[in-house]
C-alpha cells in the first residue's frame, strides 16, 4: 500500500530534463524527493507538497526517492495540444500523450503501413544499466568521426517516466542517443508509442536510427523465481525485432560479483528470456573473458546455442572505453571496477552491433 507524507520544499538540489530533485522537510526530518513538472508542476522552495514515500520506506536502491504527487496550492495548468494515448492508465497520475502511431500524429502516415526495420540491428538487454556500456562498445573506435544514430526503446518493466533516467538525459545531450521512445505504459520519451513493435518502427522511421537498444526503464522487478521477473520482456523484444525484419542482438546479463547464485556468470534472466521466451533466432554476443570465469560464461551461454547464434566477441580495449563513459556506470549498486564482467559483456554486445553496420 502507498505511504503518504506532507512536506515543505526546502531547496532544489538539481534538475535535468523532465525532473527536479528536491530537499523536503517532513515530520521525521528531511528527505530527497523527485518531481516531474510535466505531471505536477514545478515545486519551489516554500511550497507544500504531497509525497508518496513508499520507495523510501521499502529501501529501494533505484527508486530511493519520495515522489511528489501534487503541489496542492499551485496546480499546473491544463495541457494544450493533441494527444489521445493515456499512459499509467487509471492511476491518479495518468497522463495523456501524443503517440507517434496515433491518428493526430504527424508520423501516423509513416507508421500506418510501416512493417519493416530494414535489417536494423536491435540490441536487447535485461537492465537499464546496460544502456551506457552498450553505447560505449558501439561507439568505441569511432574517434572523432560521426557514429551511428542510436535510439533507445524503453519498455515499461521498470520506471514508467523516462524522465527518471539522468543517464538518458545526458546521453541525449551529447548526441549518443538520437532519442528515447517510450512504449507500453512508459512515457516521457522524445517519441511515444503503443507497443514495442511500433516503438521499434518509430525508432527506425521517425528518429531515423541505425541501431536501436531495447531495455526496461531504471529499476527492475524480480522475485527469485524462474518466471517472476520483469526482464522476461527481453525475450519478447527479440521476437518483435525479428518479426519486423530487424537483426536481434541478445545482450547477456553477466556478473562476477553478484552473491546470488542465479545471477553469477550468465544470469538466469538471460537464460530464461532468450532460451525460453525468445522464439526467434538472435545473435548472442559472448564476451571472451579470461580465466575460469570466462570459461563458466561460455559454458553457460552454450545452453542458448540450440536456438540462437553464439558470437565470440573480444573485449580488448573495452575496459578503457568504459572508463571514458560520459555517464556514471552502475548496476545493482556496483560500479565499473566492482563488477567489470557485467559492463564488459554489455559493451561487447555494442561492439558486435557496430560490426553489423560495416
Amino acid at each position: 500500500m502507498i505511504r503518504w507524507r506532507k512536506g515543505e520544499v526546502v531547496r532544489i538540489r538539481r534538475e535535468w530534463p523532465g525532473a527536479v530533485e528536491l530537499d523536503v522537510a517532513v515530520p521525521e526530518g528531511r528527505c530527497r524527493a523527485l518531481a516531474y513538472p510535466a505531471l505536477v508542476g514545478r515545486p519551489e522552495p516554500g511550497d507544500e507538497v504531497l509525497l508518496n514515500t513508499t520507495a523510501l520506506a521499502m529501501g529501494l536502491g533505484t527508486g530511493g526517492y519520495a515522489m511528489v504527487v501534487a503541489v496542492p496550492n499551485r496546480l499546473p495548468q491544463d495541457p494544450e495540444g493533441p494527444g489521445h494515448l493515456v499512459k499509467a492508465r487509471y492511476t491518479p497520475l495518468q497522463a495523456t500523450v501524443l503517440g507517434a502511431d496515433e491518428q493526430d500524429s504527424p508520423h501516423h502516415e509513416i507508421l500506418r503501413e510501416a512493417d519493416s526495420l530494414d535489417g536494423m540491428p536491435v540490441v536487447v538487454a535485461d537492465l537499464h544499466s546496460a544502456l551506457p556500456p552498450i553505447l560505449c562498445g558501439l561507439y568505441d573506435g569511432h574517434g572523432g568521426a560521426p557514429g551511428p544514430r542510436v535510439a533507445y526503446v524503453m519498455q515499461d518493466g521498470g520506471a514508467l517516466p523516462a524522465w527518471f533516467s539522468m543517464a538518458c538525459a545526458r546521453l541525449r545531450e551529447i548526441g549518443w542517443l538520437a532519442g528515447v521512445v517510450t512504449v507500453g505504459q512508459s512515457f516521457g520519451g522524445d517519441v511515444e508509442a503503443v507497443t514495442t513493435h511500433t516503438g521499434l518502427l518509430a525508432a527506425r522511421h521517425v528518429l531515423r536510427a541505425d541501431v536501436a537498444v531495447v531495455a526496461q526503464g531504471p529499476g527492475n522487478l524480480g522475485t527469485g523465481t524462474r518466471w517472476g521477473f520483469s526482464g522476461v520482456s527481453a525475450g519478447e523484444a527479440v521476437n518483435a525485432a525479428a518479426v519486423l525484419l530487424g537483426r536481434p542482438v541478445a545482450a547477456l546479463r553477466v556478473s562476477e560479483s553478484d552473491l546470488r547464485e542465479r545471477h553469477l556468470g550468465v544470469s538466469h534472466h538471460s537464460l530464461t528470456a532468450y532460451g525460453r521466451v525468445a522464439l526467434s533466432r538472435a545473435h548472442v554476443p559472448v564476451p571472451m573473458l579470461p580465466g575460469e570465469f570466462g570459461e563458466r560464461v561460455r559454458d553457460q551461454a552454450e545452453l542458448l546455442a540450440v536456438r540462437h547464434e553464439l558470437v565470440p566477441v573480444p573485449v580488448d580495449g573495452l575496459h578503457e572505453a568504459l572508463r571514458e563513459s560520459p555517464v556514471r556506470l552502475s548496476t545493482m549498486g556496483r560500479g565499473l571496477e566492482e563488477d567489470l564482467a557485467y559492463f564488459l559483456t554489455s559493451a561487447a554486445a555494442g561492439r558486435f552491433a557496430a560490426s553489423l553496420l560495416s
